[in-house]
């Protein structure tokens, strides 16, 4: 089986395709609506020296290679992919503050919710070999999201999809967040490529702590801030903020200049606990413990285990837990840094989810002689 290619939609800045990408699947094609988030996208990897999609970039609307100016195109480029003989994916996550509990919450009426349906109807009219749909746990756990999330997988099904779901947590990856997602995989039962899949979707295979695990660590509580904290015994020390500004070596980062300058909220910043999150705003990171849902638009700010400041973008990068190469453009605004970031896939998670159906479809890597050189089971 030649390298599954996948089309990636709703890309923003790219974490959930780098994790694809690194776990050995090949970039066709990007499509993101932002320009700036798009142009972060490919400094950000001509600066890990990864190669440009096969079939470039679209950047406009998901929804003109349906009906619009850009589907002959597309039709096109995913004709082409289909005669290279490689599965091809279609990867995403629609825009979701319409569904999450803390957001807009106008759900598939709203003008990000509505974009849902149009990955949907992407799909099923082009009928990729699998899909990965990825969104807030707003979507699949209140009710009248709910309704419409089901909608959506009978459309999958009707179209000739098995589906596999499961509500992840960034922490069962490995990334050093408080992140639940539901994702939603679906494969073409009709596909000639994929034969003789399992019935059971191998989730656990790429988990690496549970969460019953996370929960039974002996987590320190709220603490004055000082610069001078060792770490504690009975934690995940990979799971915590200071191991990553550690890995990722935060204070040398392109990014970390990048930061909001407090002005009148300096006063404040200097006396909330560290590791005290209990409120929407103001949370203070502890060093020594994951950080809440890396969220910082709608007036969130996430301020720094014992600094009175703001988090540096270099520092919420890791905490999505992207690798320390990852670098956005220096004349990117704050904003929106800040708000790509914050919207993107922990990299870590992306990179399980990525192996797991790997292992799924038993697909095995090739060098360029063509032998088998490992397998993923």
């Amino acid at each position: 089986m030649k390298a599954p290619q996948i089309f990636s939609f709703f890309s923003g800045i790219g974490f959930l395709d780098l994790g694809f990408e690194k776990a050995g699947f090949v970039s066709a094609f990007v499509n993101e609506f932002d320009p700036d988030f798009l142009h972060a996208y490919q400094y950000a990897r001509k600066q890990m020296h990864i190669q440009p999609p096969l079939y470039g970039y679209l950047q406009g609307s998901a929804e003109s290679v349906l009906t619009g100016k850009d589907a002959n195109n597309f039709k096109k480029i995913f004709s082409a992919a289909q005669k290279s003989g490689s599965p091809i994916g279609f990867i995403g996550g629609p825009p979701c503050p319409d569904f999450s509990v803390g957001g807009k919450n106008r759900g598939k009426t709203g003008s990000n919710g509505r974009l849902t349906q149009v990955y949907a109807d992407i799909i099923c009219q082009y009928k990729p070999d699998f899909f990965v749909f990825e969104n807030v746990k707003g979507l699949w756990r209140t009710k009248i999201h709910r309704a419409f999330y089901e909608e959506i997988k009978k459309q999958f099904e009707s179209n000739g999809y098995v589906l596999f779901e499961r509500l992840i947590n960034a922490l069962e990856y490995g990334a050093p967040q408080d992140r639940e997602r539901i994702i939603l995989i679906g494969f073409n039962k009709k596909s000639k490529i994929l034969k003789n899949l399992p019935k059971e979707m191998p989730w656990n295979s790429q988990i690496l702590f549970t969460r019953e695990q996370v929960k039974k660590q002996a987590w320190p509580d709220t603490e004055s801030p000082k610069k001078d904290r060792t770490a504690p015994k009975g934690i995940i020390k990979s799971l915590t903020v200071q191991y990553w500004f550690d890995k990722n070596r935060v204070l040398s980062h392109p990014n970390q200049a990048h930061c909001f300058t407090p002005r009148s909220a300096l006063g404040k910043f200097k006396t909330i606990p560290e590791g005290d999150v209990a409120k929407k705003s103001f949370k203070r990171l502890h060093r020594w413990r994951y950080s809440p849902t890396a969220a910082y638009g709608n007036n969130e700010v996430h301020i720094h285990p014992y600094e009175a400041r703001r988090i540096s973008a270099a520092e919420a990068l890791a905490i999505q837990s992207l690798p320390k190469e990852f670098v956005l453009p220096p004349d990117m605004s704050l904003s929106d840094m800040f708000k790509t970031i914050g919207n993107g896939v922990p990299y870590k998670a992306a990179y399980g989810i990525a192996k797991t159906i790997l292992e799924f479809i038993n697909y095995k890597y090739e060098d360029n002689s063509g032998k088998h050189r490992k397998s993923n089971k």
